[in-house]
């Protein structure tokens, strides 16, 4: 056989399997940009870990503010464990899954308004002690919100990334971990900076903004619910 047919063959399969990749990449982008979303929404709206982040690190600088930051990423890992399992061995059952896509838009819709009403993060006046770390670990673990999540909205969608591919998952799970912890961060860097920043029409503004793209997922959400139920095709 001609060496120049081998070339052109070999050439065409390298080019099938940079195709195949983009094409992977591509599907997988919306589920990355939708973590991302989920996650800078959890990490700018107040709550109890956000104003943990905050008191810590006025209290005790920087460094206890990012332990208290990163405790979402321990705590989160046997939810999400639960919450797949329980939701993947109910996913053949459509109406079941409509409701539960109803709740997820009922919460996401919760989440908005909640974003659009931000005006500051209260703090409590008592004395902090440090062990910066516990304290992340049990504000995010007896905090609701996290099971409410994953339970109506995370376990969906990484199922439904899952099926569109193992790489979708993962850039599912990164671009919400790395958007949640590096908001909180953030949120950690400016206190340490300036405290007048929790008051200031920029963190008003950016939660108000994170409030549109949640109810727009809201909306994703509701319309998967009536399709599940049979409601819209």
């Amino acid at each position: 056989m001609s060496p120049l047919p081998v070339r052109i063959g070999r050439a065409c399969v390298a080019a099938d399997c940079r195709h195949a990749k983009l094409r992977s990449m591509l599907e997988a982008l919306p589920f990355f940009v939708s973590g991302c979303v989920f996650g800078l929404a959890g990490g700018f709206t107040p709550g109890p870990t956000s104003t943990l982040v905050v008191a810590q690190t006025l209290r005790f600088g920087l460094a206890d503010g990012a332990k208290v930051a990163v405790a979402p990423a321990l705590t989160d890992a046997p939810i999400i464990v639960l919450a797949v399992l329980l939701i993947g061995r109910l996913a053949q059952i459509e109406p079941l899954v409509g409701g539960v896509s109803l709740l997820g838009a009922l919460f996401l819709v919760y989440l908005a308004v909640e974003n659009f009403r931000v005006r500051r993060i209260e703090l409590a006046g008592e004395d902090i002690e440090p062990r910066s770390l516990q304290k992340g670990f049990m504000a995010n673990l007896l905090n609701p919100h996290p099971y409410l999540f994953w339970f109506v909205i995370g376990a969906p969608t990484l199922l439904k990334a899952a099926h569109a591919s193992v790489v979708a998952a993962v850039l599912f799970i990164i671009g919400l971990y790395l958007c949640l912890i590096g908001a909180k961060l953030l949120v950690a860097v400016l206190v340490a900076r300036s405290r007048s920043f929790l008051n200031s029409r920029a963190y008003v503004n950016v939660n108000r903004v994170l409030g549109i793209a949640l109810a727009a997922f809201a909306l994703l959400f509701l319309r998967d619910g009536l399709r599940y139920l049979g409601v819209i095709s």
